[in-house]
């Protein structure tokens, strides 16, 4: 009979191993505190370092809820990557208390193939890195990325991710960012074209837009929203059927619809009470009469049979 085989030694495994438990035990709990304070710690980090500048005057007109979408951005990016540095310095110490050198050096080797292999996700993430660099938009903003309008839900180093005005969820990755654009950025603009018939005392239609403007600018319910009241900035086109104005005005970044909005509500009224047309579409349409028959008599000839009777 065969000998039985001898039960391995499991002394110096568990011996190694029980060695190595505090050092785990330290490591680990350090990476949940660093996990737990890094929240509050970078959030007023931030807020602090962006106040300042804006006392300092290198970012000017700056307000407070540009700075407060300038912190939830950049607080989301770098709480994501101080996770992943976490991590990954965690499972470092312990593969060297475990004395496993060689095993970090296949990772490096590991990480390098995969970084050569995702060119692509390499690129999302340097064009993530260099959009919140560059202050391009932030979370809140309402952005056009490739042809495609909507509101900055979330931005991470890989992929922006916007809402659109019919609650649809766009994912976009920053790797595929060739151009946006901001529009909520420090201040907006009001750019609308009005227009009125072509028998409109233009004097008067000017003078009633930018009286509308004046009013809509002191009303305490639109006064902190306006920056310059709408106001006539030139006969713009003398089209088919009126005449167009062009009205512009400045308002606080994401405010320029409401306003415009209700700058075409007060308009309607002031023309309406004002007796100034604002033109729509007509048609003219011309009816010709039928031209009259030329012929001299019925078609059945009838007025001949009574002539030859009358000569008989």
């Amino acid at each position: 009979a065969r000998p039985m085989p001898s039960a391995p030694d499991l002394g110096p495994i568990l011996g190694s191993l029980s060695g190595a438990v505090i050092p785990i035990a330290v490591v680990l709990v350090l990476a949940l505190l660093g996990l737990r304070f890094a929240r509050p710690l970078v959030r007023r980090i931030l807020r602090e370092m962006l106040v300042r500048q804006v006392a300092e005057g290198r970012e000017r007109d700056v307000t407070m809820p540009e700075i407060q979408k300038r912190v939830d951005t950049l607080e989301a990016v770098v709480l994501s990557v101080t996770r992943i540095v976490v991590a990954a310095l965690a499972v470092l110490l312990i593969l060297v208390i475990f004395d496993l050198t060689a095993v970090i050096a296949g990772l490096g080797l590991l990480a390098a193939a995969f970084a050569f292999a995702g060119q692509d996700i390499v690129k999302d993430y340097l064009m993530g890195f260099l959009i919140i660099v560059e202050n391009q938009y932030y979370k809140g903003d309402v952005v056009t990325i490739g042809g495609v309008s909507g509101t900055v839900e979330d931005i991470a180093l890989r992929r922006t991710t916007l809402r659109d005005l019919d609650g649809n969820v766009h994912v976009i990755s920053n790797g595929d960012v060739r151009m946006a654009t901001n529009r909520t950025r420090l201040f907006a603009r009001v750019n609308l074209g009005i227009q009125v018939a072509y028998a409109t005392d233009m004097d008067r239609a000017i003078a009633t837009i930018d009286r509308v403007g004046r009013q809509l600018a002191a009303d305490p319910g639109w006064a902190d929203r306006v920056l310059e009241p709408p106001a006539t900035l030139r006969i713009d086109e003398l089209g088919d059927s009126g005449v167009t104005i062009k009205v512009v005005g400045m308002v606080r970044a994401g405010d320029q619809w409401a306003v415009a909005g209700e700058f075409r509500r007060r308009i309607l009224v002031a023309f309406a009470a004002a007796g100034i047309e604002i033109p729509f579409p007509h048609r003219v349409v011309i009816s010709r009469a039928e031209p009259a028959d030329d012929r001299s008599g019925p078609a059945d000839g009838s007025d001949e049979d009574e002539g030859s009777a009358a000569g008989d």
